[in-house]
């Protein structure tokens, strides 16, 4: 099967079984999401929607975490990975999204990578998420199910990934195409043991063919 037959049979099926696919992060504005994007890092988004509700409840907005300080924070995010380089990365963050964007997260992903403890997947979410904008988010769940799909089979970073991604996705799914991605290796394409019998795309799927010893016809060499 030929790359540009695997991604529209990627979208077809996704664009009718889960439509309005989402984060599964629960927050209420831009800023939240920014929190608990930072935090969902090497964590469970299970693990940070059972800590975010007290945090918010304590620091509803940049000005009140700005003022904050970082041991106070800490107490809030004890139980989530890392969590003294995410207080501090907190911390900074409010305080530069006030000194330099009068507390309104930014849109372009140029200017939420100034912020601390926003690296490219994290602004890549919030640009998608919250601004609507074909940004594709590259996390372990992404790059794993492009791979192996057959998406993006000789991606060896997620720069190279996102970038093929955006490239061939058609431009209207690129957001969703993130969480269609992500939940299908949540649930269906684990990294250990992915659910092949179960899955519904493995007619397409590129590792299904190679671990099921399937003969496909050759595909034509890619630029």
């Amino acid at each position: 099967m030929l790359k540009k037959d695997r991604y529209k049979a990627f979208v077809a099926y996704f664009s009718t079984h889960n439509p309005d696919a989402q984060t599964e992060l629960n927050y209420g504005n831009p800023y939240e999401l920014l929190v608990a994007v930072i935090l969902s890092a090497q964590c469970t988004d299970k693990r940070i929607n059972q800590v975010t509700p007290a945090l918010f409840a304590r620091f509803p907005d940049p000005e009140s975490l700005a003022a904050s300080s970082v041991d106070e924070i800490f107490t809030y995010i004890r139980s989530v990975s890392y969590p003294n380089n995410k207080a501090k990365h907190l911390h900074g963050m409010a305080q530069k999204l006030l000194a330099e964007f009068n507390g309104v997260v930014p849109e372009q992903v140029d200017d939420l990578i100034k912020l601390p403890g926003v690296g490219r997947k994290t602004a890549n979410v919030i640009s998608s998420v919250v601004y609507h904008n074909p940004a594709m988010a590259v996390d372990t769940h992404v790059f794993r199910v492009s791979r192996r799909l057959g998406l993006t089979s000789r991606a060896t970073t997620p720069l190279a990934a996102e970038k093929q991604l955006v490239k061939n996705l058609p431009k209207d799914t690129i957001a969703m195409a993130h969480h269609w991605l992500i939940l299908h290796g949540r649930y269906v394409c684990l990294a250990r043991k992915p659910k092949c019998e179960e899955c519904k795309i493995s007619y397409f799927c590129k590792y299904y063919a190679q671990t099921h010893k399937i003969v496909e016809v050759a595909e034509a060499k890619e630029a």
